[in-house]
């Protein structure tokens, strides 16, 4: 592989115009195809096989076109203090809303809240519901203009309007300051990296262009797959992070390699024929963890995983071709100021002739102690033992709180409270109870039933005397007379502990219900289907990981052809992520720091997002595992002891993986400030996740363990080796593929003639 990607890199930089044309031809082309695409729509959650999925399956079948994904906005009134929205001009504002919502576009039809009973007890409070003939992702901007109109009408009647719904969400993707500080702060990390204004600047470049490239692909495909909106920021937030880290790579070899006395075009190749294989199999990594996603059986988290790997596979296509080609354009513009400097001296002696040879040194670090890495390495070699427990102890205090993991679907009482969506939740909860918001949907198929009405009452009446109901609506039956629908409201929220007991509750006594109705039903609606996602997700989450796990340790028996050295990956791996997940309890469940970070309401956490965190985390992880410890075992290779070879892996490495790592953190913790839950958590979650792995884990447990192992680290039994594949991450291959050139030789000096 490292030859194939040495001429790859080499051809690249030779073509360079070539391979510029094709790529923006390419992006030319899916951004002329994406502008007249159809957007990215709202998807619910779906999961095929649970019960709450049956039941809206089997409305869909007995209830044609009522279980439409048609969008809907909901308007609330509240009137003023001790004041009832059916007094007087109160009553008539309310009215004159209605009658103006009905008049907006693409409007379907209008509940008035008086005649539905939508109105509270005490009177104080009152909603009407907007359908639409559209799904939310086609409502236009004056459809929404005609609902706040409307509502500013209420409003001048001295009523509090607030509006929510799937027609009002105001999500727009991906494009705002969230991007904008992680490439901020990724330029400040690559510049202080690099000290050049080119070196830094060619990363960010390409990562551009590939995350262009890659939402223009997702932006295409939205209309026809069904994308959501999330879906586009989780692309740009890998295509982001895993591009500047990919491009990162590359460019601090050729640069190595370049200061190793190899012409520009055979730097390039060398560059990514052994960052770009590493580049390679860590990008192999994170595409089969996320399109692994497809195993849980949840359509939108396939949808979302498969997204991401492309996202992620364009990241390294750009890497290996885009890079060596931009490099080609300016080979030296990416070196640093002093070699530039030392190469026009040279380059001005060579103008003087039948001059003696000299040597211009490139000052470097103390030869005697090595840079900043060497050095850590030395101390961690000194007191593996202590480094050890201390990382292990710490990182196993952070998974703690994982134990009191709690998975649901946040809704809008998880968003600010500077939205309305969150004013109007706030507001039916007041008036109405806070499991108005949740409501739970059974549907009751008595087609066996002698007298269908009368076993419909039966589950009505039993359901109702459930400790926790509040109410139940009035049954709807189907065409045919023999399936009925009806809404149980609980006592508690959606995402109250105690209501996921109701459902349960309810679900245990079923069979004694049915048997008495002789009828069968189902629980489904919103908050039964959360809880049943949440409780598939969470099922999955120890086989997902064990496979995730497993297959880091065959992953790296390959590449390091070793068996310790994987297995204390993998364990690593799943220290840092159960870490991970404890920072995401303490602060969106346990409200710990939730503040400062913008968390308007804690509560569960959203069921996606530790497998999502798990399969973006072990391919990340394998990132740095890679290009430090191939490092290391190339060192060993050629003859170095083993704490010598850790000395050697940290002296080459340390510096561009605390790079890549920072611009990781910084890129995600820039979505941080994202309104979408998801996003958000998404954002804290991998953030806190690569700075565990690749401060403590890899940079800390790493170095102790392997001080710890000895020779005994590098060591595999024969059968094993001659039963696995040869993979050339370190590029051995290449160490004869060209001759240096005269740049610069290998010790950081150049030749001159004066």
């Amino acid at each position: 592989m490292a030859t194939f990607l040495y001429r790859l890199g080499r051809g690249a930089f030779l073509r360079r115009r070539w391979v510029v044309l094709v790529w923006l031809g390419v992006l030319a082309a899916l951004a002329v195809g994406a502008a007249g695409a159809p957007g990215a729509s709202d998807e619910e959650f779906s999961m095929p096989g649970i019960e709450s999925q049956k039941a809206f399956d089997l409305m869909e079948q007995r209830f044609p076109g009522e279980a439409a994904d048609g969008a809907t906005a909901r308007v609330v009134f509240v009137a003023p203090g001790g004041q009832k929205v059916t007094a007087g001009h109160l009553h008539a504002a309310v009215e004159d809303a209605v009658g103006s919502l009905g008049r907006g576009p693409q409007v379907a039809g209008v509940t008035d809240p008086f005649t539905s009973k939508a109105v509270s007890d005490d009177g104080s409070t009152a909603y009407a519901t907007v359908t639409y003939k559209v799904e939310s992702s086609e409502v236009g901007d004056a459809g929404r203009a005609a609902v706040d109109k409307a509502a500013d009408q209420a409003r001048a009647a001295g009523l509090t309007v607030e509006t929510g719904g799937s027609a009002m969400d105001s999500d727009g993707g991906p494009g705002g300051a969230a991007e904008i500080v992680g490439l901020s702060a990724a330029a400040f990390v690559l510049l202080v990296t690099f000290g050049s204004l080119a070196a830094a600047g060619l990363p960010l470049l390409t990562a551009v262009v590939g995350v262009a490239v890659s939402l223009s692909g997702i932006l295409l495909l939205a209309g026809p797959l069904g994308l959501s909106s999330d879906t586009l920021t989780l692309g740009m937030m890998l295509g982001l992070a895993v591009g500047i880290d990919y491009a990162l790579f590359v460019v601090s070899r050729y640069r190595e390699e370049r200061g190793r006395g190899r012409a520009p075009q055979d730097a390039a190749g060398v560059a990514v024929g052994t960052a770009g294989s590493a580049v390679v199999f860590a990008g192999v990594t994170v595409v089969i963890a996320l399109g692994g996603l497809s195993v849980v059986g949840i359509p939108t988290l396939t949808k979302m995983g498969l997204a991401a790997a492309g996202a992620v596979a364009v990241a390294v296509l750009v890497a290996l071709t885009v890079v060596p080609a931009l490099l080609g354009f300016w080979p030296d513009a990416v070196l640093a100021r002093k070699a530039r400097k030392a190469r026009k001296a040279r380059k001005a002696a060579r103008r003087s002739r039948g001059a003696a040879p000299v040597l211009l040194p490139v000052p470097a670090g103390p030869a005697g102690r090595g840079n900043l890495g060497a050095r850590w390495a030395r101390f961690v070699l000194r007191r593996p033992v202590a480094v050890l427990v201390v990382g292990v102890l710490g990182l196993g205090a952070l998974a703690l709180p994982a134990a009191s993991l709690q998975l649901g679907m946040p809704g809008d009482e998880a968003k600010s409270t500077a939205t309305s969506e969150r004013r109007a939740y706030d507001a039916l909860a007041d008036g109405f109870g806070p499991g108005f918001n949740g409501p739970l949907t059974i549907v009751v198929d008595a087609t066996g039933a002698a007298d269908p009405h009368a076993a419909v009452r039966t589950v009505s009446d039993r359901i109702a005397g459930t400790d926790g109901i509040v109410s139940v609506s009035q049954a709807r039956f189907d065409k045919a007379g023999g399936t009925a629908v009806f809404r149980a409201t609980p006592s508690t929220s959606p995402t109250d502990a105690r209501t996921k007991d109701l459902v349960e509750t309810i679900r245990h006594d079923r069979p004694a219900v049915e048997r008495q109705a002789s009828a069968t039903f189902e629980v489904t609606g919103t908050t039964a289907l959360n809880i049943d996602v949440a409780a598939k997700v969470q099922s999955a989450l120890v086989p997902y990981l064990a496979v995730v796990g497993g297959l880091a340790v065959v992953l790296l028996l390959v590449v390091f052809r070793s068996v310790l050295v994987p297995v204390k990956a993998a364990l690593g791996f799943v220290l840092s992520v159960l870490a991970a997940l404890g920072v995401l309890v303490l602060v969106f469940q346990q409200g710990h720091a939730a503040g400062l970070l913008g968390v308007e309401q804690t509560g569960p956490i959203m069921s996606l997002m530790p497998i999502f965190m798990m399969g973006i985390v072990f391919g990340l992880a394998m990132d740095y595992e890679v290009f430090l410890v191939s490092r290391m075992r190339e060192a060993h290779t050629h003859g170095e002891g083993a704490g010598q070879a850790v000395v050697s892996g940290f002296r080459h490495s340390a510096r561009v993986v605390t790079a890549a790592a920072l611009i990781m953190v910084a890129v995600f913790s820039g979505f941080i400030g994202e309104e979408g839950s998801l996003i958000k958590m998404l954002g804290v979650g991998l953030a806190a996740s690569v700075f565990l792995d690749a401060f403590v884990v890899r940079m800390a447990i790493v170095p102790a363990v392997l001080a710890l192992l000895g020779e005994r680290a590098w060591r595999l039994p024969r059968w094993l080796d001659r039963v696995l594949p040869h993979v050339d991450v370190e590029g051995r291959a290449l160490g004869q593929a060209r001759p240096a050139s005269p740049d610069l030789d290998p010790d950081g000096q150049i030749e001159a003639r004066v």
